[in-house]
This record gives C-alpha cells, structure tokens and sequence, in this order.
C-alpha cells in the first residue's frame, strides 16, 4: 500500500455493538451469571441495540459482576458506562448505551420479570432464547 493512500476504515457501528455485546456475554459467563438472557432491541426501541438479563446468587455476586463488567468495558473497549443499583445490588442496571444490562437476585428477577414485559409482538410471547458468548 502507497504511503499516502488512504487507510481503509475498521470496523463500523454495527460491529462496534457486537464487540460490547459480545464482551457483555462473555464476561457474564466468566462470573458465572445464571439465566443469562438477551433480547435484541435494534429496530424496536431507540434505548439500545441489546437488553440483557441475568441473575447471581447472592448480592455480593451482583455486585461483583456489575462492577467486573465495568471494568471490562472500560479497559477493553474504552467505554464510560453509567450503572445504577451497586450500594443495594438486588438490582443493579448497567447502560453501555448499547446495550443495557440488568443483574438480579433470582426473586428481584421474578418478581419484575423483564423477560415477559419486553416480549415483543411475534415473538409469540415465548421467552427470549437464552444468551451464548458467541452471540
């Protein structure tokens, strides 16, 4: 390639996205989170590409999660997330702008049930399928 030709561009939007939801995923399972769910929400509301739900055993494992997953965020991706929950960690909600991340206590989890309230028509109201680190 010629000194002065132009760079080609790495990586757009969309991949940028599936690096944090990827990362999201990954680190989760790391902490092994249970019930790990994502939902995607590109095309069905301008909050985020991507809502995922997972549980821990306890409030220190919430909070553990939650504050591991900022990190990882911040270090590998370089991005400011905002969380909200962390003193209490019966929920805590994490916004990496793209994709939004909510950590429970298995009852917390139940007892709100976001899985049913973001069940979007034709999903035939069956449950999002559960989250892999591959995506």
């Amino acid at each position: 390639m010629p000194a002065n030709a132009p760079v080609p561009p790495t990586g757009g939007a969309n991949e940028k996205i599936e690096a944090l939801h990827s990362l999201v995923l990954r680190s989760l399972d790391d902490d092994q989170a249970q019930d790990v769910v994502s939902i995607p929400l590109a095309g069905k509301s301008a909050i985020a590409d991507h809502m995922v739900i997972a549980s821990g055993r306890s409030t220190r494992q919430v909070a553990s999660m939650a504050q591991k997953l900022g990190e990882r965020i911040k270090r590998e991706l370089g991005r400011n997330i905002r969380v909200e929950g962390l003193p209490v960690a019966d929920w805590v909600l994490i916004d990496a702008d793209d994709v939004i991340v909510h950590i429970f206590r298995p009852e917390v989890r139940s007892f709100y049930n976001l899985e049913r309230m973001w069940a979007f028509e034709g999903d035939a109201g069956a449950p999002p399928a559960p989250a892999t680190a591959a995506g």
